[in-house]
């Protein structure tokens, strides 16, 4: 059983910067990736970025590359996400979820196939 905490959401002005983390507490996370999702009111859940816990392989979608990066703390089981360059359009509720790695470096599209799930953490970007 693993318990998922997000923080470091708020409020910042456009091309600020902003780091969340995501603390995991009840186990190691060796074997799992972390992937990053955000959702808008009345959008889809969208896959930010994500990170292999055991080699720390990072993938990202197109619209943050470059701007966005995900990193882990070994000793503290807690995986970040150093987002620059912010955007309006990045407002959102940001989550962190960890999944089964089995070898594939991308989102899975089902939310079935996360196990652990955060309580989000809300990024405003102001133009």
């Amino acid at each position: 059983q693993v318990h998922l905490v997000e923080s470091g959401g708020g409020l910042v002005q456009a091309g600020g910067s902003l780091r969340l983390s995501c603390a995991a507490s009840g186990r190691t996370l060796v074997g799992y990736a972390m992937d990053w999702f955000r959702q808008v009111p009345g959008k889809d859940r969208e896959f930010v970025a994500g990170i292999v816990w055991s080699v720390g392989t990072t993938y990202y979608a197109d619209s943050v590359q470059g701007r966005f990066t995900s990193s882990r703390d070994n000793a503290k089981n807690t995986v970040y996400l150093q987002m620059n360059s912010l955007k309006p359009e990045d407002t959102a509720v940001y989550y962190c979820a960890a999944r089964r790695f089995w070898g594939d470096y991308a989102p899975r599209s089902s939310s079935n196939d996360y196990d652990y799930w955060g309580q989000g953490t809300q990024v405003t970007v102001s133009s």
